[in-house]
């Protein structure tokens, strides 16, 4: 019998050590929630784990789902920009800041890059104003700009922030867009924080003019309501992915009237990295400057060849005077290879399609006779 009871009590032991080594293991194992977690890679080595999504309430349909899940991603990469001016009280004489406006704006990488637009804190470069971003969690950070480009009413702030608060915003492509999409606006109209707004790709190829007044091709048009504070917030396709930058609307009344901007992806992926790194689009040049247009003289007129530009190089000639201090025209750019040039904005976007470096044939008007001239193109820095 002993030996029975001994055999009984080793068995017994031996089952209930498996039993208590598989829950041991069994809490180190990865939770289906857990699984459905998002990973956000913040750099080599380096990936960070968001708190798994909140659980949905019951009766959504599939698409209220989807939209809850995409703003739940998205939104923490979305900012809110106030901007602010020093000015001199009238009274006191004191330095005041004073709230000049406030737009949207998104993180662009782990560095503390903020995409936003040019108009949103065009205050700010003017030398006496701040900006100050805000992020999804509630942290705030003085930011200091790092490169605009006024022509394609875009910007690029720099704030000192840990990486751990970064979150990236992920970015699609705007080349394969089609109207009748679904889209989505995340931003801040009316100071009003983390907004989100639904619609369709309405048209595309639309053309809007830019602050510098260059105009912006390509534009995306959408009926997600977009409203003053929208501006520099990011559009996103189904896929929770950047495919523009929200920046203008069309409305008499100044509020949304379901006819909306944004500028598209594949131009914001080509202008931001020449602002972090030159602070401006290092466009390639031809090394001229233009004469305002003149009535009845299509083409783009060259006022100033600059010292040794690949212009000079070439042979162009700018608006000439003689000793009597009369003026008369030099070359009147009318084509960049196959694109016609009928005004200066025209010179300046044919050139957008080429690298510094790449050769082209500059066809001018010169006092009637037309010339092509190669030419090949320099830097802008």
């Amino acid at each position: 019998m002993r030996i029975f009871i001994g055999l009984a009590i080793v068995i017994l032991s031996f089952f209930a050590g498996r039993y208590f080594t598989q829950t041991a293991a069994s809490s180190d194992l990865i939770t289906p929630q857990e699984q459905n977690a998002r990973l956000v890679n913040r750099g080599p080595g380096e990936v960070t784990s968001i708190r798994p999504p909140a659980p949905l309430p019951d009766g959504l349909t599939t698409q209220e789902e989807h939209s809850i899940r995409l703003f739940e991603q998205a939104a923490p990469s979305v900012c809110y920009i106030t901007t602010s001016e020093l000015r001199r009280s009238y009274y006191s004489r004191n330095i005041q800041e004073i709230p000049s406006g406030s737009g949207s704006g998104f993180v662009w990488d782990n560095a503390g890059h903020i995409v936003t637009n040019y108009h949103v804190i065009q205050s700010v470069r003017k030398g006496n104003g701040r900006a100050k971003v805000t992020l999804s969690d509630g942290s705030s950070y003085e930011a200091t700009i790092a490169g605009v480009a006024p022509e394609k009413d875009l910007a690029v702030l720099k704030i000192d922030a840990e990486r751990g608060n970064l979150i990236p915003i992920p970015v699609a492509t705007s080349r394969d867009l089609r109207v009748g999409q679904s889209v989505y606006a995340i931003g801040n109209p009316f100071g009003l924080d983390q907004t989100l707004t639904t619609g369709v790709v309405s048209a595309l190829g639309r053309e809007i003019n830019s602050v510098s007044g260059i105009p912006i091709k390509d534009v995306i048009q959408t009926d997600a309501a977009i409203n003053p504070g929208n501006s520099g917030g990011p559009l996103l396709n189904s896929s929770g992915k950047l495919i523009g930058v929200n920046t203008a609307i069309y409305s008499p009344s100044g509020a949304s009237a379901g006819i909306g901007f944004s500028i598209p992806v594949d131009v914001v992926t080509w202008v931001v990295p020449d602002l972090i790194q030159y602070g401006k689009v290092n466009r390639p040049i031809i090394g001229i400057n233009l004469s305002r247009p003149l009535r009845n003289i299509e083409g783009a007129i060259v006022l100033n060849v600059i010292e040794g530009s690949p212009a000079e190089a070439a042979g162009i000639l700018p608006v000439q005077q003689d000793r009597y201090g009369n003026m008369s025209l030099g070359d009147v750019i009318v084509a960049i290879n196959e694109d016609a040039i009928e005004s200066n904005s025209d010179l300046y976007l044919a050139l957008e399609q080429y690298r510094i470096g790449d050769e082209v044939t500059v066809t001018v008007n010169r006092d009637g006779d037309y010339l092509d001239i190669p030419l090949r193109l320099g830097s802008a820095n």
